[in-house]
């Protein structure tokens, strides 16, 4: 079987209709979508990366904007240190490449904010440029299919990218939707508690399958499971931040330390987002956004 094929031609078949797969859709959407998808289910993010682009449409509308109204803007997507990091991001491309979104790997990692997996993403998806991309969904696919294994193990960028590289075809084209494709199959069919091997393209070439679906072995790093949010220092940032997104002054901090009832957790998440330069002020002059 020709994987590549086989994978490509079941992308243009069963893909979903996704916003940033649409003809047209423009880099910077491309972008967006990326840092709003990191860890935000893709149901949560359609909407919110449809209100973006209506508001700031180019790299340039966000740059001029402030970055508080990109972490108003953000709202409920968790990990707001992403909209801080996009912002930026908008900035660079606005002072370095005239606005428009580098297609260039290198370029596109020297941005704020952007990483290996990032930059190659939009360099593919975007400009339609022949590069390996690896996520999670990619390296689960690549470990049962090509290794044979259940669990890919802890991410090695040098084995992954040269493991999806050897399974791109060099027609540009086609490897860009080998790359879409092999992220599409891990996303929904190759999943990592309920594979549904039945309605897999390549399920008679993978290894894992031919290999009677060997369990990890007792040692093998299994995926992290993610901490619970309720009572988290996670959730009372995002209280933090939902009290600072409704007032246009600054919020005095009697007002901030009445939100949650644990005066040190609460103090830990206060630093934490100053630190993150997602929030500024004192315990003087109030809390506020920054500017």
């Amino acid at each position: 079987m020709d994987l590549a094929q086989t994978i490509a031609d079941w992308f243009t078949r069963e893909k979903r209709d996704l916003p940033w797969r649409r003809p047209g859709f423009p880099a910077w959407g491309s972008l967006v979508s990326e840092f709003m998808l990191q860890q935000t289910p893709v149901i949560r993010v359609i909407p919110r990366l449809e209100e973006w682009l209506v508001r700031w449409p180019t790299p340039a509308d966000l740059a001029a904007a402030p970055a508080s109204e990109a972490i108003r803007a953000w709202d409920r997507l968790g990990y707001p240190r992403r909209a801080l990091a996009l912002h930026g991001a908008a900035v660079a491309i606005t002072e370095r490449h005239g606005g428009v979104v580098p297609a260039d790997v290198d370029e596109l990692l020297a941005l704020p904010g952007i990483g290996p997996y990032t930059a190659r993403a939009v360099a593919v998806f975007a400009y339609g440029h022949r590069h390996p991309v690896v996520d999670t969904n990619v390296r689960r696919v690549l470990a049962r299919a090509v290794r044979g294994v259940a669990l890919p193990g802890p991410p090695s960028t040098k084995r992954d990218l040269a493991e999806m590289e050897e399974l791109l075809p060099e027609d540009r084209e086609l490897s860009v939707l080998v790359n879409a494709g092999t992220m599409e199959l891990g996303a929904i069919v190759c999943t990592a508690r309920a594979p549904r091997c039945e309605l897999c393209p390549i399920a008679a070439a993978c290894g894992w399958r031919a290999a009677g679906y060997p369990e990890p072995e007792p040692d093998a790093p299994r995926p992290p499971r993610q901490k619970k949010y309720e009572g988290s220092d996670r959730q009372v940032r995002g209280l933090v931040l939902r009290e600072l997104r409704g007032a246009d002054i600054p919020v005095p901090d009697a007002a901030l330390r009445a939100i949650w009832p644990h005066a040190a957790q609460l103090e830990r998440a206060i630093r934490g987002l100053a630190a993150d330069r997602l929030i500024s002020g004192s315990a003087e002059t109030g809390w506020t956004l920054p500017d």
